[in-house]
């Protein structure tokens, strides 16, 4: 949440039978924090057509490359046959493909200690609202206004691998791509304004297919290493994510006497 600053000095409370502890969330317009697989697919997909935006040469003209979901059915048929076809079985190139193999939990950084009564929680406060606003009465008689916390359990550390396909027509084709995607390994991916996940890339396997009947096919697989997190709403999470509470109040009351003349 942009404006917000991490107050780790609050102790969350997830006792979802005391009902002091529910607060109504009617009137929020805080958005509630969410990243999910697709989000992180959508990452890869915004990484390669806004950012890597691969081209090739081809008869005196750049063409952009076509990244492409490899669906179970299509991955199948790309393996049996070493490229791609589009519905009307017409060969494919220049194209990308990829395809989400795998995930896997990093239990090596921090963790919600428990999904059923998580204790590891990400504090924010809300700049101002409400009960946390901005008045010179407050400042004159050193009000201290309560705070609008909110508290976001820690996501799931996942590794995500991701097999990608390059297919082209001519081995110089396939080596330009493939070196704007090795300069690019090792970085964030993603849309700057939405969500950044690391992509590391370590081999790259190069072949060619002869096509009876049809050009040559100069393809690359290589996998893509993801390090993402994951912030769920599923029905067992939606009570801890996003959970919304205000700080402690305080009512001073101090003695004045007064003495008649």
């Amino acid at each position: 949440m942009a404006g917000n600053k991490p107050i780790p000095q609050y102790e969350v409370q997830t006792d979802l039978d005391n009902r002091a502890l529910q607060v109504s969330r009617d009137n929020d317009t805080v958005q509630v924090a969410l990243v999910g697989v697709k989000d992180i697919d959508e990452a890869i997909f915004y990484y390669f057509n806004n950012v890597l935006k691969p081209q090739v040469s081809q008869n005196g003209k750049v063409i952009n490359v076509p990244l492409v979901y490899a669906s179970p059915e299509r991955w199948a048929a790309m393996q049996k046959d070493g490229y791609y076809r589009d519905k009307n079985g017409k060969m494919q190139a220049p194209l990308i493909t990829f395809r989400r193999s795998s995930i896997e939990k990093n239990r090596n950084l921090g963790n919600k200690l428990d999904g059923n009564n998580p204790h590891n929680f990400g504090m924010f406060t809300k700049t101002y609202s409400r009960k946390n606003a901005y008045d010179r009465f407050g400042i004159l008689n050193n009000r201290i206004p309560d705070q609008e916390i909110y508290a976001v359990a820690i996501p799931d550390y996942v590794n995500i691998v991701y097999d990608c396909v390059v297919f082209t027509d001519y081995m110089e084709q396939n080596n330009k791509i493939v070196e704007g995607i090795n300069f690019a390994s090792d970085s964030y991916w993603g849309d700057y304004n939405k969500f950044k996940f690391r992509a590391m890339i370590n081999t790259y396997n190069t072949s060619t297919e002869l096509v009876q009947g049809n050009d040559r096919i100069v393809r690359t697989e290589f996998n893509i290493n993801l390090l993402g997190y994951i912030i769920t709403d599923a029905i067992n999470a939606v009570e801890f994510n996003t959970k919304k509470m205000y700080s402690k109040s305080s009512v001073t009351i101090t003695n004045e006497t007064t003495k008649k003349s």
